[in-house]
């Protein structure tokens, strides 16, 4: 019997396993889910970049595409990062897919309107529309999708206001709205969705108030209302639900907190910067014990000092620009503290001995910059951190030798104050060190030598990424030579030790530094020419500046060459990004530079990664401009001033369609200001006085905004802007030296024009017949006939040009 039922169950177990096989081959792709997908993918035909769609194959095959195994129905589309653009129709075949639950067009190009057709897709549960370029408002059909627990319409350019649309949406745990153009008030039917985990209104123009009283997102547990203009009180609801961690509401024009403030324990990161909060706000906040972020800078916030406050499990606290005169006494009661801002504040005199000789073993970032600190500072008890920053202070002495014990700091910024003696050698043995900025003090000395090991300075990588490095030592008294330590800093991208008291040659051995983007030598005591003897690269460098030196002799074109990075990209054509070196919980280090700029020196607090400039001013240079600099097509600054440079301006200049500053002055030029310059339309600042050009001016596109201060000391340029008016002769008639007849020579004769030959001719002719006939009346004509017979020379070969330099 029990045989019998085995062998009855096996029968029945085969036959239901070819019913479900069959019903598996049976229920694929619905013919008119699949028609509807074609015609879809025939909308975005140029761009679709799902390849395996292909009417041959079940369509539940498809890249992106789900389908229910049993029912063979489309129930997800995943399309994000696939090229779409354009926009959606109306009557698009993707609302006929009516048992979609999940549609995914994330990180596309799509633009235009969200169709009212979304809300044909009732069973949809996920719906992601965010990083595209959709416009208009809100369709009211979204309160159509009962089921939704995901809408994310972030990153767009949708606007109006934000419709009240979603009270039927009660099973809503995400929603994304932030990066839009919303304007009007908060929208008051979001908090009555009552499953609601996650609320990101961030970046947005909403205005108005808060509501005041909200009890129903129990559930609520990440919100983000940073970046509008809400204003009035913070509502107390914003601190009392029982699962909310997280509260963003920076960057908006609150004034005060709630009366009756009810304090939620579980809030564990708050962020009110940036709005209009004053008063003794820290201790209304006193009782949230288990805060980890607390961030109030940018306020006008008071401490009461007598009463204490602890924040048991703070460990990021930042009151930057909160008019703070003192250093608040509560910080000796937190004991988890890892990071600290108190950055631009009004914090005046010693560092107290509370503070410096408190052991800060969890602190790693300390932010006491931009304040009016003064005196020495003890570093003693601060090993743990990874990054300090004292920047813009009054602090003075000698730089503590306890800071060669932090073995872990990355960043070190003590720049803009009164530091002085020499740098403590420790410094190149620190193996995780990235960012060093002390420009702007009194050190002296001899340059640290710097990567003295196989540093971070060196060659670190962090999480697959090469950590981004700069030494700026600028404003200094250091003497001495370039370090050769320096060249085991091979990932260093910016090395700017201008203004300082440096003799030595020009260091080409830097040219091996193959990631280095900025060179600063300006106002040292370099001498020399550049050389090309050595291992010549600088392949990524676009901001090179080596004005007031005592460089000399020619510009090497070779040299110019090299220069890759400043060749023009069109890859990275309208792509404007700033050089960013370190950051850290609050902190992004910014590289910065002072630069002449279109003849004002300015300091550019942030270096964008498309600049190039090229600046060896007030040096001894001499020679001719290279035209190798024609290949240097996405050139902004160009500097030549204040050297011994000779020639022609190159015709090949024009060809530097970037270039808004160009800088000859000072100089020897001569010749016509070529008119191929005319062609550079973005040159905003032109300078060529003081040097020895001749003729008309050319006019043109920029030539024609420029006044007299550009072509001033060139006593033979004529035409507008100068009053000086054009003769009817031709110039280019003027005699030119043959190519046999010395350099010299050639230039002498180019800074004479026509006239000024005749007319010297003609007034030496008559001079010379004056003094002719008074010489024939004189007495002993042999002695007449002897001086005559010195001055004329005897048929002998002419010097060589190396001959003719070593007599002048």
């Amino acid at each position: 019997m029990g045989s019998l039922f085995f062998f009855y169950s096996l029968v029945c177990f085969v036959l239901l396993s070819q019913n479900f096989s069959s019903s598996l081959v049976q229920h694929l792709c619905s013919p008119n889910e699949a028609f509807s997908l074609v015609q879809f993918k025939q909308q975005f035909s140029a761009s679709f970049a799902k390849t395996s769609w292909n009417e041959s194959r079940d369509c539940c095959t498809w890249d992106g595409v789900t389908c229910d195994m049993l029912t063979g129905y489309v129930i997800g589309l995943d399309l994000h990062l696939t090229n779409l653009s354009g926009s959606i129709h109306p009557n698009s075949s993707l609302f006929q897919l009516r048992h979609l639950q999940t549609l995914n067009f994330a990180y596309n190009n799509l633009s235009g309107p969200i169709p009212y057709s979304i809300g044909n897709l009732t069973q949809t549960r996920e719906l992601n529309f965010g990083y595209n370029h959709f416009t208009g408002h809100i369709p009211s059909t979204i309160s159509k999708l009962k089921h939704l627990t995901l809408l994310d319409l972030s990153s767009n350019s949708l606007g109006g206001e934000i419709p009240d649309v979603f009270s039927n949406l009660q099973e809503l745990v995400n929603l994304y709205l932030s990066y839009n153009s919303f304007i009007g008030p908060f929208p008051s039917s979001i908090v009555r969705l009552a499953s609601l985990e996650s609320l990101d209104l961030s970046i947005n123009s909403l205005s108005g108030p808060l509501p005041s009283n909200v009890s129903i997102l129990q559930k609520l547990v990440d919100l983000d209302f940073s970046h509008n203009s809400l204003n009035g009180t913070i509502p107390s609801w914003m601190f009392s639900l029982p699962s909310l961690y997280m509260v963003e509401l920076h960057h908006n024009l609150f004034n005060g907190l709630s009366d009756e403030l009810k304090l939620n324990p579980t809030l564990g990161r708050l962020d009110l910067s940036h709005n209009q909060l004053s008063g003794p706000v820290l201790r209304s906040l006193q009782n949230l014990t288990n805060l980890v972020n607390l961030d109030l800078s940018s306020n006008n916030i008071t401490v009461d000092e007598a009463i204490p406050i602890a924040f048991p499990s703070l460990e990021v606290l930042q009151l930057s620009s909160c008019e703070l005169k003192d250093l608040p006494h509560f910080l000796r009661n937190l004991k988890t503290l890892r990071a600290l801002n108190l950055s631009n504040n009004k914090i005046r005199g010693q560092i107290p001995n509370w503070f410096s000789n408190r052991r800060w073993d969890s602190l790693f970032h300390l932010n006491l910059s931009h304040n009016s600190l003064s005196g020495h500072i003890d570093l003693s008890h601060y090993y743990s951190l990874v990054s300090l920053d004292l920047k813009f202070n009054f602090l003075e002495g000698p730089l503590p030798s306890a800071i060669c014990n932090m073995s872990f700091l990355n960043l070190l910024d003590l720049s803009r104050n009164n530091f002085s003696n020499s740098i403590p050698s420790c410094l190149g043995n620190m193996t995780q060190l990235t960012v060093l900025d002390l420009r702007r003090n009194n050190f002296s000395g001899s340059l640290p030598p710097l990567c003295t090991q196989i540093t971070s300075l060196a060659t670190s990588i962090l999480n697959g990424y090469q950590l981004m490095t700069t030494i700026i030592l600028n404003g200094n008294r250091f003497e001495g030579r370039v370090p050769v330590s320096w060249l085991n800093c091979v990932g260093l991208e910016v090395l700017d030790i201008g203004n300082n008291a440096i003799t030595d040659t020009f260091p080409a051995s830097l040219g091996t530094l193959e990631e280095l983007q900025v060179l600063v030598l300006k106002s040292n005591k370099f001498h020399g020419p550049i050389s090309t003897k050595l291992k010549f690269g600088f392949p990524k460098l676009r901001i090179l500046d080596l004005s007031h030196n005592e460089f000399s002799d020619s510009l090497p074109a070779e040299v110019f060459r090299n220069f890759k990075a400043m060749i023009k990209d069109d890859t990275n054509k309208g792509e404007i990004r700033y050089m960013k070196r370190f950051d850290s919980f609050f902190d992004v280090y910014e590289d910065s530079v002072r630069l002449v700029v279109k003849g004002n020196e300015i300091e550019l607090e942030r270096i964008t990664t498309i600049m190039t400039t090229i600046d060896l001013s007030s040096n001894h240079f001499e020679g001719v401009i290279p035209k190798a600099l024609k290949d240097l097509g996405s050139l902004w600054l160009l500097n030549l001033s204040h050297n011994n440079l000779r020639g022609d301006i190159p015709m090949e200049l024009g060809r530097l369609n970037m270039l808004e500053a160009l800088d000859l002055s000072w100089n020897r030029l001569t010749g016509k200001i070529p008119r191929e310059l005319t062609r550079m339309n973005f040159l905003a600042f032109l300078n060529l006085s003081q040097n020895l050009l001749v003729g008309p001016i050319p006019r043109g596109l920029q030539f024609n905004t420029f006044d007299n201060d550009s072509y001033g000391g060139n006593l033979d340029l004529c035409g507008p802007p100068l009053t000086k008016q054009c003769g009817t002769s031709d110039l280019s008639l003027v005699p030119q030296p043959l190519e046999s007849e010395g350099e010299d020579e050639a230039y002498f004769f180019s800074g004479f024009t026509w006239e000024s030959v005749v007319i010297g001719y003609s007034f030496g002719l008559v001079v010379g017949t004056v003094v002719c006939s008074v010489m024939l009346k004189a007495v002993k004509p042999k002695w007449f006939v002897e001086f005559f017979e010195g001055l004329i020379p005897h048929k002998k070969r002419r010097p060589t040009k190396r001959a003719q330099r070593r007599q002048t």
